[in-house]
């Protein structure tokens, strides 16, 4: 699969500029080609707006980097919301790395 210019930090960079994202972690779930990533956007444009309407203010923001992957996922969270979570699970919740070792997809042959 062929390397692109997205990376963690440059998706991360998009998000807390043009979403003004208060918290956002990304992983690169492929094993550093930059095909597939999962992410917590935490962002207080999300307030008032149901998930389906966050994930579109995410998809909108990124339409760029998104139409240079093959897979991407986003967690979507008010910045009270996250609060609350953190607050719940000692800090423990993050992007769900199912079916990954230290974030890197195991499983699969190159």
């Amino acid at each position: 699969m062929a390397q692109t210019s997205i990376t963690e930090d440059s998706i991360r960079a998009a998000l807390i500029e043009r979403l003004k994202a208060t918290h956002v972690e990304v992983q690169d779930m492929s094993g550093g080609c930059g095909q597939s990533f999962t992410s917590l956007v935490v962002s207080p444009e999300f307030a008032g707006k149901n998930s389906l309407k966050r994930h579109r203010l995410v998809n909108a923001a990124l339409k760029d980097e998104i139409a240079q992957i093959h897979a991407w996922s986003a967690k979507c969270q008010t910045p009270e919301e996250y609060d609350r979570e953190m607050a719940a699970t000692g800090g423990q919740d993050r992007p769900p790395l199912d079916g990954t070792e230290g974030g890197k997809v195991t499983g699969m042959s190159e």
